[in-house]
């Protein structure tokens, strides 16, 4: 069984910083060896934003986003973590925590590959 739970969400102004947390609960560490962040809009597709394997180099991250963001990992706390700085108004959304036992691979991938998600956590940048 693997759980995620998001937190880190908040309001802040366009320019400045937030770092999103997923806390990850899970029975064997091997379980997961994808994980990624996504955002949604209400009334958009959900898009995904980074990606991370915990047993394998590796990372992914949609050009919208180079350059501000970084993934990564703290495998003591079992956290995963999204660092996202120099935040526009364009990146507000609902952003969620997913995993799956599969790689990774070149890309984000389908959203459908991945076997679990988090609660999601709300990020809102004002102008």
């Amino acid at each position: 069984q693997v759980q995620l739970m998001e937190s880190g969400g908040g309001s802040v102004q366009a320019g400045g910083s937030l770092r999103l947390s997923c806390a990850v609960s899970l029975d064997s560490v091997d379980a997961v060896r994808c994980m990624g962040w996504f955002r949604q809009v209400p009334g958009k597709e959900r898009e995904g934003v980074a990606t991370f394997q915990p047993f394998a180099r590796g990372t992914w991250y949609v050009d919208s986003v180079k350059g501000r963001f970084t993934i990564s990992q703290d495998s003591a706390k079992n956290t995963l973590y999204l660092q996202m700085n120099s935040l526009k108004p364009e990146d507000t959304a609902m952003y969620s925590c997913a995993a799956k036992r599969a790689y990774c691979g070149g890309s984000v991938g389908a959203e459908s590959t991945y076997n679990y998600w988090g609660q999601g956590t709300q990020v809102t940048v004002s102008s």
